[in-house]
């Protein structure tokens, strides 16, 4: 099923169903675009850009988020919260007469239900243990261990440091195993990196 979706694009904001992802808004054309969303169904598709321009070029998977929190401060500007519904295909941009930037999409149907092996839940865990010692991260450990597994995955896609197109990678990942394997091997990577002061994974 295609949808006609407003668009942000912002590089590193990664959003994933049942996650959330706040944002302060402040850019005259995104507050344009929270307004109509709060005036419409209160959703707008979080997507990356996948390289410099004016417009950017979009990556061409993303994800539906619905505002479920909203704070209108008083020069204009919002700080919102976004929960993740499913991700979403762009196919094709709009030809719009309003500031923000609108697609035809085709959104997806959330997976439910999925959870890793009791091996993969150790490694993930070993590894984020390590990576975070490397970051020099303050985490709490036991709450950690409370999560679910998804939860476990897609919070470490969402906030850890990688570059734009390893984020685009794990978001395109269909099956919570392999983006949790992948994950592994980017905390690898970009704990190397941290130690000697390598670059980017291209």
């Amino acid at each position: 099923m295609s949808n006609r979706l407003s668009v942000f694009p912002l590089g590193g904001a990664l959003l994933f169903p049942r996650m959330h992802l706040p944002l302060h808004i402040f850019e005259p054309r995104y507050r344009a675009m929270i307004s109509d969303s709060l005036a419409r169904d209160r959703r707008i598709g979080m997507v990356q850009p996948r390289g410099p321009g004016d417009p950017p070029p979009l990556f061409e998977v993303g994800c539906v988020g619905r505002i479920i929190d909203v704070e209108a401060l008083e020069d204009g500007r919002y700080d919102v919260v976004l929960e993740g519904v499913a991700r979403f295909r762009i196919i094709r941009e709009l030809d719009v007469t309003t500031s923000f930037r609108q697609v035809e999409a085709e959104i997806e149907t959330a997976r439910e239900g999925e959870t890793l092996s009791l091996g993969s839940r150790a490694s993930i865990e070993m590894e984020a243990r390590r990576f975070a010692e490397v970051q020099g991260y303050a985490v709490d450990w036991e709450a950690v261990s409370r999560l679910d597994d998804e939860s476990l995955v897609n919070g470490i896609a969402q906030i850890a440091p990688f570059d734009v197109a390893s984020k685009q990678a794990l978001l395109e990942s269909d099956r919570l195993d392999d983006r949790a394997e992948l994950i592994v091997q980017l905390m690898q990577f970009f704990g190397r990196a941290g130690d000697d002061g390598a670059g980017t994974l291209q």
